[in-house]
């Protein structure tokens, strides 16, 4: 059933039909479906605990890498590779 909606300006009542959002489900999963399968990589396993804050140390405040105009640069810049 459609609802109905009384319009101000005039003394008839109009439907509104209820559109579609979001496409049928016959196409639902579609990219992922076309997607090639890649195997996941090997990878080395990350050290856990005292180890770990020793690399975070290290990386932060004793091998610091220093951009343009002597200032520390972020741990996913490239600036590095740039010279």
């Amino acid at each position: 059933t459609l609802p109905r909606v009384a319009s101000s300006s005039s003394s008839f009542q109009e439907y509104i039909t209820m559109g579609k959002v979001h496409g049928s489900l016959a196409r639902a999963g579609k990219v992922k479906g076309q997607t090639p399968k890649v195997e996941a990589q090997e990878t080395k396993k990350q050290p856990r605990g005292r180890a770990k804050k020793r690399m975070q140390y290290n990386r932060r405040y004793v091998n610091v890498v220093t951009g343009m105009g002597g200032k520390r640069v972020g741990p996913n810049s490239n600036a590095d590779k740039m010279k």
